[in-house]
């Protein structure tokens, strides 16, 4: 695997990332957000957590006039896999690869556990490992971390199974209780069209078995090229 793990200033899970790649033997280069030119043959491109350009205007914002953003969409044309973890999500619907947006957390607090997630789809790139309807445990740290989309676009997620996964409990429950974050109908991660890009909140790459209280599910959404 051919990876970039993409870094804004702000941005404070990119190590992370690129720990979670080498974790899987693949080759991944950290890229300065000014990059004007990423290579055609990527396998792989992350847009990580934190908060880039302090979530100034909103969240992901700022992120999304970078230089480098241009490239990135050059790329998600021609198919290439794009992972948006949290703020990346976030960054992914500013400009508009993946559908809705994110807002402020219902209690308007920021979040930082662990949360368990229900697999919506595993006929994608990064969730064929999975199970349909498997119970993974990820944490989860945000501030707007809300994910919020009209009726129309609700029903196209579903329509065209979009949802990869939705908040639940530790038995499978999706419920207000089981979601942190206020989210609409419990949603935590979508996929665009093509299933190549994906928006999720939690953080699977600190959930890739350094530390065994946030286990390793995480884990299986970056070694697809190891199956």
């Amino acid at each position: 695997m051919k990876a970039v793990v993409i870094t804004f200033p702000g941005s404070n899970c990119d190590r992370d990332s690129i720990e979670a790649i080498k974790a899987v033997n693949g080759n991944v280069q950290n890229i300065w957000y000014k990059e004007t030119s990423l290579d055609n043959d990527l396998d792989l491109i992350i847009l990580p957590g934190g908060f880039s350009y302090g979530d100034y205007l909103r969240s992901g914002a700022m992120a999304a006039t970078a230089p480098v953003i241009k490239e990135v969409k050059r790329l998600a044309k021609k198919g290439v896999n794009i992972l948006g973890i949290c703020n990346g999500f976030q960054i992914l619907t500013e400009i508009g690869l993946v559908k809705g947006s994110l807002i402020r957390n219902k209690d308007l607090k920021f979040i930082c556990k662990s949360i368990h997630l229900r697999v919506k789809n595993n006929e994608s790139i990064f969730t064929k490992s999975f199970k349909k309807n498997q119970i993974v445990k990820m944490p989860i740290a945000n501030m707007d971390g809300n994910y919020f989309a009209c009726e129309n676009i609700l029903k196209e997620l579903q329509d065209k199974n979009l949802i990869a996964f939705e908040y639940c409990d530790e038995n499978g429950q999706s419920s207000k209780n089981s979601n942190p974050n206020g989210s609409i109908n419990n949603i935590a991660g979508v996929f665009n069209d093509q299933k190549n890009i994906l928006g999720i909140m939690p953080h699977p790459e600190r959930a890739i078995g350094y530390n065994k209280d946030l286990g390793s599910d995480g884990l299986h959404i970056f070694d697809f090229f190891n199956i």
